[in-house]
């Protein structure tokens, strides 16, 4: 809507029509050369090309496979839409809507309203499908700020974090964020003022004082003046503690519920299966860094390829097949997150704990491949001594 030119002006608005017809050729299929002559720098870089090579190289984009989604507000566009639907109802037949209800006149768009709007014709022609998206409804504005990928609480949490304050929603004042947000009207902006809008004042007042754990509740949001004093003043109070440490509950468990409804689509990003003690790791993590869901897979699938390369570095040097489960895997993993030397410290242990031990059951029966479970990796004295003793009172080939 802000190519479309003004209303308001005598003949055309060259500036916007301009950009309409600059459009035009893109949108259907043909070569765009990036190289632009109005673009100098661009042009010296050319001619020192060739000055060099004395061969001019173009590089071209077909715009054949590519898709235009041209999206706008348009606010204005309901009145000409509720125009042309009166003229066209006059009389007692006419149906009268209520102002209010924008999204029902936007649903009869057709091409000659976007042409009255400020549209050239033939730009118009060159987009064959009108959508039209439904308002955000309370319920929608808190299924945004549910979502664990949702960057208005995660960018919140990183506010406090850098003061050294961690910081929990409850539920409750989560959908009362989301009500002050559909107040506004301005769709899923209104979630980023209506939170700093509450949370401000804290964030510019808690940093100076000895809170470290910040529970918003649903009292914090509808008075957050009157609650500052109270949580600076009663800081020390168990309450605090403990209701930070029931939404910090609550929150993991609702993230392991999120985990487990999409399981397909989240495994298929990091490629590697969500098990429970996976799910577990994923919750802890999330629960104690700011880190976004898609943040911490891709991590975790970083990890994973490290300590395979870890696994077939040790077969290469020690000629032994060495595999851990995956319960076995987390365990490292969960190691990586809290500190960086844990990948070196994991090898460490496999050759000191395990190396000899492996070599003893291979020289007694050959056996050169062998899985470390989680067990293992807890207790590896317990391990061998169970393996030893299966082994030993197996009858050898020998």
């Amino acid at each position: 809507d802000k190519i479309a030119s003004s209303t308001n002006l005598i003949g055309h608005d060259v500036s916007r029509t301009g950009v309409q017809r600059a459009l035009l050729k893109p949108m259907e299929e043909t070569d765009v050369d990036l190289k632009v002559p109005h673009d100098p720098i661009s042009m010296l870089e050319e001619i020192e090309r060739y000055r060099k090579t004395g061969k001019r190289k173009k590089t071209i984009v077909n715009t054949r496979n590519i898709l235009f989604v041209v999206s706008g507000a348009f606010h204005e566009l309901t009145e000409l839409i509720k125009k042309r639907m009166v003229d066209q109802g006059i009389g007692f037949g006419a149906t009268v809507t209520s102002r209010s209800e924008r999204g029902d006149y936007l649903k009869h768009v057709k091409p000659e309203d976007l042409i009255k709007f400020g549209f050239e014709t033939e730009f118009v022609g060159r987009l064959p499908v009108i959508s039209v998206f439904e308002e955000l409804s309370e319920d929608d504005l808190y299924a945004i700020l549910k979502n664990p990928n949702n960057p208005v609480i995660i960018s919140k949490k990183l506010d406090f974090k850098a003061y050294e304050i961690l910081v929990r929603f409850e539920d409750k004042a989560l959908r009362t964020l989301a009500r002050l947000a559909c107040e506004q009207q301005t769709g899923a902006r209104g979630l980023v003022s209506a939170i700093e809008k509450v949370l401000l004042k804290l964030e510019k007042k808690l940093p100076s004082t000895d809170v470290k754990r910040l529970p918003v509740t649903e009292e914090v949001i509808e008075d957050p003046e009157g609650m500052l004093q109270e949580i600076i003043s009663t800081h020390d109070d168990p309450k605090w503690t403990q209701l930070y440490e029931k939404l910090t509950h609550e929150e993991k468990e609702s993230l392991k519920e999120h985990l487990r409804n999409n399981e397909a689509v989240l495994a298929g990003m990091c490629k590697i299966g969500l098990t429970p003690s996976r799910i577990d790791l994923i919750a802890d993590v999330y629960t104690t860094s700011a880190w976004s869901i898609n943040g911490i897979m891709e991590k975790i699938g970083t990890y994973y390829d490290q300590v395979k390369k870890v696994e077939a570095y040790f077969h290469k040097t020690h000629d032994l097949n060495v595999n851990l489960d995956d319960d076995a895997i987390d365990i490292v993993i969960r190691e990586m997150f809290s500190a960086p030397t844990a990948l070196g410290e994991f090898y460490k242990q496999l050759t000191t704990k395990f190396e000899y031990g492996f070599k003893l059951i291979r020289d007694r029966v050959g056996q050169d491949t062998f899985v470390i479970t989680k067990e293992a990796m807890e207790n590896p004295e317990g391990f061998f001594n169970d393996l030893v003793k299966k082994i030993y009172t197996e009858p050898s080939d020998c």
